[in-house]
């Protein structure tokens, strides 16, 4: 499953928890034993129906004491800790309470176990932050992406102050994030929103060419209301659309001609290393001024590009890259293992269109067999072992 999250009016906690629940009413339950499992007293949490006039979704209501004036994040963590939930979701919401704490620290200039949550400190943080890792766990999501995200207008007053929004902790939790002033005034994104954007870590890719089976919709409001525009996080949830023979992957090109051979070759090796790189290629060719230089292409998940254009820059000396998203055919393979007195050995085996099948031994795995005359017989064997076995294994099917 991919979750695409329209942030209409903004992003909170609150809205988070609501627009999955609108999309996937059957979670509402979790929702429910989630709250009860926190053991909090004094707290009451629904999920309403509601209706804004232009649209309708709904809200997630919590109900608890004021706040104290400061609660110091280790309080916060021990709540989640002795809370009745799944180790997967404890971990899930330590993680979003860290990055809370994390931005918070780096604001103030003190360590993370040293912060005192204000507005954050009541227990509606604690809920917004169980209850979302929980949705997030039950989902199973393998992706997650959002456009640019309404970075608002005007000043918020926190306990230290008035400061223009997005809040300071806010600010860091969004780094890196492409944000948009979209002419709408008020605090669009809480410091809880942003922290939970930040768990997810989505896309933000200008075009997805993947193709997705649309699911669900849900739309979660906020508190506050915006002028020209309902104030909600929609959610999109979609399913991947799969075709057994073709699919698309992203090829990424670049040129490298002020880079030392050794050091590329070690670059190359661990763009290679990368689980979203599924092949690294090197050609050389004369580049401008007379000079030797390395093209290298790269093939990746579409979904992935972001990412790997990144590593891409980090790992080699060049400057730019192009990219595209070409569509590929793809032969059935399945591989099989043979076990010998020399090791394992992989080998591949593909289904031709002719209905033959044809071996392909893995080379690395005979990297440290004797001579080339010693590899050549056993990977021969191995090809003809895996054809084999495949025949079986077809026969009993």
């Amino acid at each position: 499953m991919h979750i695409h999250l329209d942030a209409v009016g903004g992003v909170a906690g609150d809205m988070f928890v609501a627009a999955i629940v609108d999309a996937r009413s059957d979670l509402k339950s979790l929702v429910d034993t989630t709250v009860a499992a926190l053991q909090l007293p004094a707290v009451e949490a629904n999920i309403l129906a509601h209706d804004d006039g232009r649209l309708v979704g709904r809200r997630f209501r919590v109900s608890c004491p004021d706040p104290p004036h400061s609660t110091v994040v280790r309080e916060v963590r021990e709540s989640l800790m002795v809370a009745d939930l799944s180790a997967t979701v404890r971990e899930r919401a330590l993680a979003i309470l860290a990055l809370l704490a994390e931005a918070e620290a780096e604001v103030h200039g003190i360590v993370a176990d040293e912060v005192k949550f204000h507005e954050l400190g009541g227990l509606d943080t604690i809920v917004d932050l169980s209850v979302s890792a929980a949705l997030i766990e039950a989902l199973g999501v393998q992706s997650w992406s959002c456009g640019a995200l309404p970075r608002g207008r005007g000043m918020v007053r926190i306990a230290h102050g008035t400061f223009p929004v997005p809040a300071p902790a806010t600010l860091i939790l969004l780094r890196d994030m492409t944000l948009v002033d979209d002419g709408v005034d008020g605090e669009r994104i809480t410091p809880t929103g942003a922290a939970i954007l930040k768990h997810l870590a989505p896309s933000q890719a200008a075009s997805d060419p993947t193709p997705r089976r649309l699911l669900a919709v849900g739309n979660g409001f906020g508190t506050a209301t915006l002028e020209g525009r309902s104030n909600i996080l929609r959610a999109q949830l979609y399913e991947s659309v799969t075709r057994r023979d073709a699919d698309q992957v992203a090829v990424i090109a670049f040129d490298v001609d002020d880079q030392s051979p050794e050091d590329l070759a070690l670059a190359l090796d661990r763009l290679r290393a990368l689980d979203a790189v599924l092949d690294v290629t090197q050609s050389d060719f004369i580049g401008k001024g007379g000079r030797l230089a390395a093209r290298i292409q790269v093939l990746a998940p579409p979904e992935t590009r972001e990412a790997v254009a990144a590593a891409c820059f980090s790992e080699t000396a060049t400057i730019g890259l192009r990219w595209t998203i070409q569509n590929r055919v793809l032969l059935s393979r399945r591989e099989t293992v043979m076990d010998g007195e020399g090791g394992s050995f992989r080998a591949k085996i593909v289904a031709r269109p002719d209905g033959k099948q044809t071996a392909k031994a893995e080379m690395a795995d005979l990297a440290d067999v004797g001579d080339r005359a010693q590899r050549e017989r056993l990977r021969r064997q191995i090809e003809k072992w895996a054809l084999e076995v495949r025949g079986e294994s077809d026969d009993d099917a």
